[in-house]
């Protein structure tokens, strides 16, 4: 046996004995062992398995949590029962899209949970957005103003900012693909709702807004826990990247055909659309998802491995989980927090906002202005996959988790900065659409900062940190929602409130590099 440092390698074969392809070789974690036939060709390291003399020099440079995969060196001639080996430092089926299998390639089973998971989040957002679109005719119908309108838009955000911390707990204590089943279930039903509630009272609207967003706040927390589960550290931005496009798709599909059913159908067309799609979904979740990879039946064994292999060793790590007094003790914590009150602040202004502020300010009918408000959503799902590439090349090229998590936030909060204080000088629609653009595409970089961080610094309670921070963030959309409403009836325009929202960017930069960190804390 030779063990390499500080690679942690052991290959256990009896001096002298025969290799075959099927041997398998150990890497330090334990049951971890892989076939010497899943070779990956890239940087080499050669060594000797008998007499313990050295056959050359080690030219790998390290990687954060990779895998590793060994290939019998035929070539090489055996002398007292030495052999030559090749190790390379490279994961093990590394392709988020497709892996091997005897008949060729198919899709990796961790694709396909991704895809469903980005689907739910679309249909999540879907079913925020088709009341940013129903309330312009709702209030013409019912005479609401525009502080009113406030009201009613944050009334989704009570139910959703209860739910957070709850959900987040239930998230670590039951797994994501239970909980996020029961919630879109209840949201489904209290889209479904939504119409009736209109007709009925203001007060049935605001309990039944209230309750979809009680059921709709277990959705992130769920979503970062079946991604920690289902993804090696190194491939996780890239994989919330996908979802969260999901979730961004969702704002443009609401947006685009929300208007669309209410002047075919009626108001109710766009509720009864989305309420459908989501229990499709359900039953298709329900017998196709495993809440771990482990307990998947068609996941290939390669995949498997790989999942195990690339998961950091903090992770691993097991211990008591801290109380909330000491979460809060500690910087990172609050530099999450804050990061989340930034984020939700600028994202449900212009979410709620956007139909409004285009029909108002430029003067352009219903569907046009969902059509302005929708572009923006739609490279911010673009934007946010390559945020999510961008900040795992980061990681495999060797820079370390702290200084990847800070450029992805850096950019995800000054960029939008920069384009809604230039949003205050615009003159046309148009014009006004291509910042909102630049604005959002860039916000999405968030989802490669505080959004992963979570796990990083508590990888065994990150969703109930994810519910502590959210809870802030929604109290701070609540605020910044209804207070869009006041400062537009108050001074006529929304340049104030956007000047502020810039500037809470700013403020929150400047914390976010002074106190973060990509190292286990709790």
């Amino acid at each position: 046996m030779a063990c390499v440092s500080p690679c942690n390698i052991q290959l256990r074969r009896p001096l002298g004995q025969p290799t075959s392809n099927s041997d398998p070789v150990r890497f330090g974690l334990p049951a971890h062992s892989f076939s010497r036939s899943q070779v990956r060709k890239k940087w080499v390291m050669k060594f000797s398995v008998g007499g313990g003399e050295r056959l050359g020099n080690l030219h790998a440079r390290r990687r954060r949590e990779s895998g590793f995969v060994v290939e019998e060196d035929e070539r090489k001639q055996r002398r007292g029962g030495g052999g030559g080996v090749r190790c390379t430092a490279e994961g093990l089926e590394r392709e988020l899209f497709v892996g091997r299998s005897e008949g060729g390639f198919r899709a990796a089973e961790r694709f396909r949970v991704v895809a469903m998971v980005a689907a739910v989040m679309c249909l999540c957002n879907a079913d925020r957005v088709v009341m940013s679109v129903a309330i312009v005719p709702l209030a013409a119908k019912h005479g609401w103003s525009s502080s009113f309108l406030g009201i009613v838009q944050s009334s989704f955000l009570w139910g959703y900012m209860c739910s957070s911390i709850i959900g987040g707990a239930l998230v670590d204590k039951y797994g994501g693909k239970k909980v996020i089943a029961w919630g879109a279930a209840l949201w489904s039903l209290a889209t479904l709702l939504t119409p009736w509630a209109a007709n009925h009272s203001t007060a049935s609207l605001l309990i039944i807004r209230a309750f979809f967003g009680l059921a709709e706040g277990v959705a992130l927390p769920s979503m970062n826990n079946l991604l920690s589960r289902w993804f090696p550290t190194h491939e996780r931005a890239t994989a919330v990247g996908i979802s969260m496009g999901g979730f961004q798709i969702g704002n443009v599909v609401g947006l685009v055909l929300t208007p669309v059913m209410m002047s075919s159908i009626g108001i109710s067309g766009p509720f009864i659309l989305f309420t459908s799609l989501g229990l499709l979904w359900l039953v298709t979740w329900v017998f196709k998802v495993t809440n771990d990879p482990q307990d998947c039946a068609s996941i290939s064994e390669s995949e498997l491995r790989s999942i195990q292999a690339g998961k950091s060793d903090s992770n691993e790590i097991k211990g008591k989980i801290p109380s909330l007094s000491l979460l809060l003790s500690k910087l990172p914590t609050w530099a999450i927090i804050l990061a989340n009150v930034t984020n939700n602040w600028g994202y449900f202004v212009l979410l709620s906002w956007m139909p409004v502020y285009f029909k108002t300010v430029f003067d352009v009918n219903l569907k046009q202005a969902a059509w302005f408000s929708a572009v923006p959503w739609g490279t911010m799902a673009i934007s946010g996959y390559i945020a999510g590439a961008a900040s795992d090349n980061l990681i495999q090229s060797g820079y370390s988790i702290t200084s990847a998590r800070k450029i992805m936030q850096s950019i995800g909060f000054i960029g939008p900065g920069v384009a809604l204080l230039c949003l205050n000088y615009v003159k046309t629609p148009t014009v006004a659409a291509i910042f909102l653009t630049i604005a959002l595409s860039l916000s999405s970089f968030s989802q490669a900062g505080f959004l992963l961080n979570m796990q990083d610094i508590a990888p065994q309670c990150a969703g109930y940190l994810h519910g502590i921070s959210n809870s802030a963030g929604t109290l701070a959309a609540i605020i910044s929602t209804i207070g869009t409403g006041f400062f537009v009836q108050w001074l006529g325009s929304f340049q104030a409130f956007l000047t502020l929202t810039a500037c809470l960017y700013f403020a929150t930069t400047v914390f976010w590099n002074l106190y973060a960190t990509g190292e286990r804390v709790f």
